[in-house]
């Protein structure tokens, strides 16, 4: 959708980034890292660090990293900014090591939510971390953003710590923590920060940045978006909404029979009408003359003119006034509360995300303690989306776009032993937008992001792309991505601005595309083709995930798309083929990947190119049954898919399927003690069937696939036919799990009674390999050559690191 670019959908309360007057340290000018020890701080000059940002990821200057944005951004505004990156956390000396900070340690876990981070969908420890050089594990600690926050405490005590980062938003209230299976307090309070920022930061940290450099008391700002801190009490002008309980039925009255006079109805009740004896009492006195000569002001007082009262039944109709939302907070259960009670989790759970629109969000409160430790955790409503021209201005910073050069290798380069993965993913690719408006329940994109599209300009892609051609080391004319979160969602937004403003929707995508949102992707195809145009770029591919459901309204993006923008494999995500948990994720039915499966393939045979889908499947989310990954695996073998890689439900803190798997509810819709249950997939056994189906090739997986088809009563797809699942006959295994990436796998004898995983590139002649979903078969060794290495499927497809850790729950590979 072609916007203007100084519009935005909400009223401009929000003072823009430009507008702030440059602390004096501006004169220092720009560095070309931002200093991560003390000698550095001195080749430049400085004294001091104004902020020091504390990160639990290596330090890659490069805007797809939170810290680097941060970092950048607040010395654009004139601050001296520093950086300790992945601190030895077991004391608080490493936090000591750039001195003093003058305004505040600002304080994140990375771009990744730490324990999602260290641990798979199973619990168990991963060896790598991609965010760390070398892909070394065990470089943070769990929960890195309290641990962080403590050590800083410990170092300066009175320097105010400003909290921000994916793990910082998924925790802003309490939340179900899967690794510990409890609900655990704000992240506000275990971490005893001063201030928490949550969702995309930008606007946020530099006005605090500049009201803490006026002196202003960190307790004091209580009034910027996208902040959550403690207070004791709500302060006065605020009018409170009382949201601690699920709806409950009011007391209900007797039906009243229409033919009763008022006085048999009294009587009925066993009492009297009052208003009849006065009226009974003023004729009598109005007969007797006597009495009303005697009494005239006691027969006047009788009298009383009839008083009207507002229907309350029309409160906030027009009859009565509404208290305004900006002084409105609408008070959520407390934590002890939700703690005992998983029916109020999701109550709480589907309350925050009404209240995550912009443009009519009210602030939220949570108590904690009680008793005299009682404090509430305040959380405002979200910030104010950034406008096209500040998006250019954040990402137009002098960023280096690569690592810190301590990571560098003995020969000074990044692409050796200490490469650090994630860098290594975006290194080539381009962030056009930012937000989703999918709604996926699964995900925790819109969380953190929110569901406002917030799109850069043509223009500042383009600079972009040119400085990755000019000045990146290594680049040989691919950009490995062109997208966000969603590939396809670029200036795509709400065709009415009011409507945008005033939606609670949760997406704009399900049940169906909404009437109101605008799909036009000429934008993102003029975008394309300027790019693929630039002297020096060979190619422009896509890999952010694609939204399919949208990109079908416009034929001619598809066609662009496949035609110019696919390497071979396009990956999308239909998650499941069954109605019923697809309605728990908010995700479109099958029939739209066919759709987009039949245009795909004719764009590709009409450019003459060989080209592939890559659908991606979830495992075990709420809602799914037994029958319904079997109907998945069924669909699969049909349409000759077997995947290598299998992702499982990873309930991530604050996303609406984590509350559905916590309190078995369903908070897509309201939330009574009666309402609709939920069908959670829970224990190891039933969560590894819902695997096995996802892998019913894998023979390690048919003695569970055949007990559960025999208690199912499908016996019937056992058997060595085409029309059957799975086989009769057993081969030679030990139960291990193998993947097409080798971390991810075990070692196993196999069929063959030989090692297999990733590490052979030469499988013995005739042994049949898995592979990823849709794609030709591998050689099977009899060919003269073989290929080494894993499949192109197996290798990661570029993506934004900044948003790994929102979309770790939907995208965990087993």
């Amino acid at each position: 959708m072609n916007t203007p670019l100084d519009v935005s959908f909400f009223p401009r309360d929000a003072k823009p980034l430009s507008s702030y007057r440059k602390y004096w340290a501006a004169r220092f000018g720009t560095a070309k890292f931002l200093p991560t020890t003390r000698q550095e701080m001195e080749a430049l000059g400085w004294d001091s660090c104004d902020v020091v940002i504390i990160s639990g990821d290596a330090y890659v200057d490069h805007p797809s990293f939170g810290m680097a944005v941060i970092g950048r951004l607040l010395e654009a505004q004139g601050f001296r900014v520093g950086i300790i990156a992945q601190p030895d956390w077991q004391s608080a000396e490493p936090f000591k090591a750039l001195g003093k900070p003058n305004l505040f340690f600002g304080v994140t876990a990375g771009n990744m939510d730490s324990m999602i981070n260290r641990y798979t969908a199973d619990r168990k420890i991963r060896s790598d971390d991609a965010y760390t050089p070398g892909n070394v594990g065990g470089s943070r600690p769990d929960r890195a953003a309290i641990v962080y926050s403590q050590r800083c405490r410990e170092a300066f005590n009175d320097v105010p710590i400003v909290l921000g980062g994916i793990e910082g938003s998924l925790r802003r209230i309490a939340h179900y923590d899967y690794w510990q299976d409890k609900v655990r307090r704000s992240i506000v309070v275990d971490s005893k920060c001063d201030l928490l920022l949550y969702g995309n930061a930008e606007r946020a940290i530099v006005e605090v940045a500049h009201r803490l450099a006026a002196r202003e008391p960190v307790h004091a700002i209580t009034d910027v978006r996208g902040t959550a801190f403690v207070r004791r009490d709500t302060p006065e002008g605020w009018f409170e909404i009382d949201s601690t309980d699920v709806d409950a039925p009011g007391r209900v009255d007797t039906h009243i029979n229409p033919y009763l006079m008022v006085s048999e109805q009294a009587r009925a009740a066993g009492a009297t009408c009052s208003r009849e004896e006065e009226a009974q009492a003023v004729a009598d006195a109005a007969n007797d003359t006597s009495v009303a000569v005697r009494m005239p002001a006691q027969a006047a007082k009788t009298v009383q003119p009839l008083q009207f009262v507002p229907n309350p039944a029309l409160r906030g109709k027009g009859t009565v006034k509404v208290a305004p939302r900006d002084r409105s907070v609408i008070r959520l259960p407390s934590y002890e509360q939700v703690r005992a009670d998983p029916v109020l989790y999701a109550h709480a759970n589907r309350v925050l995300h009404l209240e995550t629109n912009p443009g009519n969000a009210r602030a939220l409160v949570q108590a904690h303690g009680e008793g005299v430790t009682a404090r509430d955790v305040w959380i405002t409503p979200p910030p104010i989306p950034l406008t096209t021209v500040e998006m250019d201005q954040v990402f137009d910073l002098p960023y280096a776009r690569s690592p810190h050069p301590r990571y560098a290798d003995k020969q000074g380069s990044h692409d050796g032993e200490t490469k650090i993965p994630a860098w290594e993913m975006i290194r080539f690719s381009v962030n056009i937008m930012r937000g989703c408006f999918g709604g996926c329940t699964f995900c925790s994109i819109t969380e953190h992001e929110g569901r406002i599209i917030q799109s850069r300009s043509e223009e500042s892609i383009i600079r972009e792309v040119e400085e990755i051609r000019d000045k990146v080391k290594g680049f040989t004319g691919t950009i490995s991505d062109l997208g966000g979160p969603t590939a396809n969602m670029y200036r795509i937004g709400c065709k009415s601005p009011a409507i945008e403003a005033a939606c609670r929707k949760p997406s704009c995508v399900y049940p169906g595309i909404c009437q109101n949102l605008n799909t036009n992707h000429d934008a993102l195809i003029r975008i394309y083709r300027r790019a693929r145009a630039l002297p020096g770029v060979k190619k422009i591919l896509i890999g952010s995930g694609l939204r399919y459901d949208l990109a079908v309204q416009s034929p001619e993006y598809v066609k662009e798309l496949v035609q110019h923008h696919v390497g071979g494999y396009l990956k999308i995500a239909p998650e499941h083929t069954e109605t019923g948990p697809l309605s728990k994720m908010m995700k479109p039915g099958i029939g739209s990947y066919d759709k987009f499966k039949r245009m795909f393939e004719k764009y590709s045979e009409e450019a003459g190119k060989k080209q592939y889908l890559i659908p991606y499947f979830i495992a075990a989310h709420p809602g799914t049954s037994d029958e319904d990954m079997m109907n998945l695996a069924l669909w699969l073998k049909k349409n000759g898919f077997r995947a290598d890689q299998v992702q499982t439900f990873y309930p991530s803190p604050m996303a609406t399927a984590t509350a559905m798997y916590h309190s078995n509810k369903n908070p897509l819709r309201k939330i009574t003690r009666d309402s609709e249950a939920v069908d959670i997939v829970r224990g190891e056994r039933r969560r590894r069937l819902h695997k096995a189906f996802l892998r019913y090739h894998d023979a390690n997986n048919w003695p569970v696939l055949r007990e559960a088809l025999k208690a199912m009563g499908r016996a019937d797809l056992i058997g060595n036919g085409k029309q059957h699942l799975i086989p009769s006959w057993q081969p030679l295994t030990d139960g291990s799990y193998q993947s097409a990436r080798r971390k991810n796998s075990s070692v196993s004898a196999g069929a063959a009674g030989e090692q297999s995983g990733a590490g052979n590139s030469q499988p013995r002649k005739g042994r049949l390999l898995t592979q990823h979903t849709g794609l030709p078969p591998r050689d099977n060794g009899s060919a003269p050559q073989q290929r080494s290495g894993k499949p192109r499927a197996g290798k990661p497809a570029a993506g934004k690191a900044v948003n790994a850790g929102a979309t770790a729950s939907r995208k965990v590979r087993k």
